[in-house]
């Protein structure tokens, strides 16, 4: 797979566009308006320089040269991987999976989702080729952190999992986990519910949002608190990740706590809008 296409330039897309164009490959960006690929452009400016000057990669002009932003879907037709990282959202993506299935021409060609949460069945059953369809699930940030999960339905051919590894371990140099295709997968399914409980306790009062993260940073050893990972997260899609596997599971666990409804309804979403359980 040499020819890829990514759809949205947000935080996701933009590194899965860049870690593709860094590993030698033909990228295509589609995003919905000339703002947002501007947008999207300033993004992976901003990351290539940065990984230029720590001497990460030789020229960001050279990889910059490899990724292309469009506005029109249809530039996608010529791409064998296809990877949808758009907002967390069921309708949305459903509606995009249905369209690219249309616009992508070859029928070897490998249609991905980047979603934290929804299953992958949904997004495969609304095109005609579902055993092309497979969740490919990077990490944020994409360039940094190494792990990708792989989430097959219970229609993906066990070829196209097969290419979706190699893509995944052998062209973009990462490390790659198998899920079954369940809300939240691997990674979510456990760290959701972890945060969600902390939002509990600092809703309760039980602790600060200072002591409950120094807890887990000093006490546990982790890079940082749960709520600091949230606002990097972002609370809508926090919120977004824990209402798909409430839906799933029904498990109270994964119930939404009010305080994190109200912070979305706020629009205190965390780092990206500068305001969450902290102030950025």
């Amino acid at each position: 797979m040499r020819q890829v296409g990514v759809v949205g330039c947000g935080l996701m897309g933009a590194g899965i566009a860049e870690v593709s164009a860094r590993a030698g490959l033909d990228v295509v960006v589609a995003e919905s308006s000339t703002a947002a690929a501007d947008a999207g452009r300033a993004r992976l400016e901003s990351s290539l320089n940065r990984a230029e000057a720590k001497g990460k990669i030789d020229s960001a002009a050279a990889v910059l040269d490899r990724i292309r932003l469009v506005t029109d879907l249809d530039a996608l037709a010529d791409r064998d991987l296809v990877i949808e990282a758009i907002v967390e959202d069921e309708t949305a993506k459903t509606e995009l999976f249905a369209t690219l299935d249309k616009v992508v021409e070859s029928p070897e060609a490998i249609l991905a989702s980047n979603t934290s949460s929804i299953p992958i069945m949904k997004l495969g059953v609304v095109t005609d080729r579902p055993a092309s369809v497979i969740g490919i699930h990077f990490f944020n940030p994409v360039p940094v952190l190494p792990l990708v999960e792989l989430v097959p339905s219970l229609l993906t051919s066990p070829d196209v999992t097969a290419q979706a590894r190699s893509f995944v371990e052998d062209t973009l140099g990462k490390k790659a986990i198998d899920s079954q295709d369940r809300a939240g997968f691997v990674v979510n399914a456990l760290l959701i519910p972890f945060v969600l409980s902390a939002i509990r306790m600092l809703e309760s009062g039980f602790a600060t949002a200072e002591d409950i993260d120094r807890g887990l940073v000093l006490g546990a050893a982790h890079p940082q608190g749960p709520l600091a990972l949230a606002d990097l997260i972002g609370l809508d899609t926090t919120k977004a990740v824990a209402e798909s596997l409430y839906e799933e599971f029904k498990e109270p666990l994964y119930a939404a706590p009010p305080l994190l409804n109200r912070m979305v309804d706020a629009g205190l979403l965390g780092r990206k809008t500068g305001r969450g359980f902290y102030t950025y």
